[in-house]
């Protein structure tokens, strides 16, 4: 692996507003065809490598810790959890096999990492976890009793006692639950929290994104129960029409960027874009271009449908993409994160350049971060700001 790159949270809004909570680095130390693999993250991520490289896995494990952090139970999270296992992992004595996963997130409580191994067989459940920060753990949790639908664990303290110790359900993961278990009475319980939720924060806003044409070109369909995503941007773009018919008549600024945004990755001349009402009350998309013509997006080719969902997506925020932020942080100090699989998919150079240049301005703002596949990233090197994380001298073998 080759990487280049150019170039307490409740407690004080005014510096979380500074130094937003961010993960920095992905860690796979055993993870499908990955082991001991360490990748530094920046506002904009591209994984480039061959298939096979791992690009997919490595957003799949971080989609993963954003789904463990926003509360899910491992069963949804891992639904088939022997494909994460790296293919040559041997089990022990017990016949257990498991994989690793970890990342650091910076933020105004400091670098903080976790760290989370997680048993795949013969059941799915946590084996343990440690929370630590400038090399003080904070959280340790450990499978004592394989009997036992728990996991012994042990947070920082600091008063009376050094450590709280007490049991923790063995299919969640200890961090998010923290801020219901500590009281954060001492200096000791208060790192802990703000630990925790400097964590969380950075995780749970997680946009995972995946453009479908064939789904786009179909008239999004309204009916007694409305609108497929309650105007809300499914990770597919399947419901493209309801969001444009939505987004360009509240922000006249964003639809104008994403109008220019179109005129440099589309065919032809592009006016404006824009959902109809058809007589059955179906939305679908146009492109007016502008001479009375208006062409239904249905007409476009792949490249042109997925260059324009995924720049509607780096022009909007959580408020138009299905994601879960934390509704208890201010929108302001979080950052979206937006991993996109097959980010330069169908694209020609054109499309791949624009886009680049559309998602260093997006990610140089500070209000989106993006993590992206592509099988090569020398289109995003003029780019500014791009973090390249170059698989494609390591073979990846897992499932």
């Amino acid at each position: 692996m080759t990487v280049h790159s150019r170039r307490t949270f409740a407690q004080d809004p005014a510096a979380l507003a500074r130094d937003k909570p961010r993960v920095t680095e992905l860690r796979l130390s055993a993870f499908a065809g990955h082991r001991a693999a360490a990748f530094p993250l920046g506002p904009l991520t591209l994984f480039s490598g061959p298939s096979g490289s791992g690009k997919t896995s490595a957003l799949r494990a971080y989609e993963a810790l954003a789904r463990l952090g926003a509360g899910a139970e491992l069963v949804d999270v891992f639904p088939q959890p022997a494909r994460c296992v790296p293919e040559r992992a041997r089990a022990d004595g017990q016949a257990r096999r498991g994989f690793r996963i970890g990342c650091t997130v910076d933020g105004p409580a400091g670098p903080v990492r976790l760290d989370v191994a997680v048993q795949a067989e013969p059941e799915l459940r946590i084996a343990g976890e440690r929370l630590t920060r400038d090399g003080l753990t904070l959280l340790e949790t450990a499978l004592r009793d394989p009997g036992r639908r728990a996991v012994q664990a042990s947070w920082h303290t600091a008063g009376a006692a050094p450590v709280t110790r007490a049991p923790l359900p063995d299919d969640r993961l200890g961090t998010a639950l923290l801020p219901l278990r500590v009281a954060g009475k001492t200096d000791g319980q208060r790192l802990v929290l703000a630990a925790a939720e400097q964590v969380v924060v950075a995780l749970r806003s997680v946009f995972a994104c995946d453009p479908r044409p064939a789904r786009m070109r179909e008239p999004v369909a309204v009916g007694a129960e409305g609108l497929a995503g309650a105007g809300r941007l499914l990770g597919g773009c399947d419901n493209l029409a309801e969001v444009l018919w939505r987004t360009r008549a509240e922000c006249g600024n964003r639809h104008a960027q994403l109008v220019a945004a179109l005129r440099a990755g589309c065919a032809g001349p592009v006016v404006d874009v824009l959902a109809e009402q058809a007589g059955d009350g179906a939305l679908r998309a146009v492109l007016d271009r502008g001479d009375g013509v208006r062409t239904c997006v249905g007409r476009l080719g792949d490249g042109e449908l997925r260059y324009l969902a995924l720049a509607l997506v780096l022009l909007t925020g959580p408020r138009v993409l299905e994601v879960d932020p934390v509704a208890e942080v201010p929108e302001a100090y979080q950052s979206l994160t937006v991993l996109a699989d097959g980010f330069d998919r169908c694209l020609d150079q054109r499309q791949k350049r624009a886009l680049a240049d559309l998602a260093a301005r997006a990610c140089g703002r500070g209000h989106i971060r993006l993590i992206g596949a592509v099988a090569d990233a020398t289109w995003a090197a003029a780019a500014d700001g791009v973090t390249v994380v170059n698989l494609g001298r390591t073979r990846c073998h897992g499932m």
